[in-house]
């Protein structure tokens, strides 16, 4: 399964590094019960409008594995959050948001990611969530999403979206276990030391 994550300028860096840690330790734990050489359960790959590097909030630079019109069909597509007011401006970024909610079998968002999805049109009509700070922004950008606060994550089968930064984590591990068992989320759990919220 392919699992794909929208890196940009000033983006929250756990929101993309979360994501990223849980779906490839999810493959590591997964592989220990296969033959060796198999392939990887999950595939993660970063992808950013182009090939050059991008500088996260905090400052760490990023380097894309691969851009938004040349990667592989994906089974789970991840917007992080962060400060994305000039991602909001992007149009080949709003438009592989609406590509990834037809395509894809899960279109995620972490923080204020769910701006992002909201801008696109994607969240129209489901109930969403984001960090506690950007609720009323969400609210005011798309009246039509059913904003929820006070929970971790909310999970609308193609659309799921969570609260700030480390509900991510939470978040993943929950689509781990929808995208192939229990089991296994609760494995990757243990194997990061993470005391997982495995509830919304």
């Amino acid at each position: 399964m392919n699992i794909g994550i929208l890196v940009f300028d000033e983006m929250e860096l756990l929101d993309m590094a979360g994501p990223y840690e849980v779906f490839t330790t999810a493959a590591r734990v997964h592989a220990r019960s296969q033959p060796a050489g198999a392939a990887p359960l999950f595939k993660v790959a970063s992808i950013a409008r182009s090939a050059v590097p991008v500088r996260a909030r905090a400052g760490l630079q990023v380097q894309p594995d691969t851009m938004l019109g040349n990667h592989p069909l994906l089974t789970c597509a991840i917007v992080p959050g962060g400060v994305v007011d000039a991602e909001l401006l992007q149009p080949d970024v709003l438009a592989w948001i609406v590509a990834q909610r037809r395509t894809a079998q899960v279109l995620a968002s972490v923080c204020t990611g769910a701006l992002l999805l909201a801008e696109a049109g994607v969240l129209d009509g489901v109930a969403a969530t984001t960090h506690w700070e950007d609720l009323d922004a969400l609210r005011a950008l798309r009246p039509s999403v059913e904003v929820r606060e006070g929970v971790r994550w909310v999970d609308e089968g193609p659309v799921v979206t969570s609260a700030g930064i480390s509900a991510g984590i939470d978040m993943c591990l929950h689509l781990v276990q929808r995208l192939h068992s229990r089991e296994l989320a609760l494995g990757t759990a243990r194997q990061m030391d993470y005391a997982w919220s495995d509830t919304p």
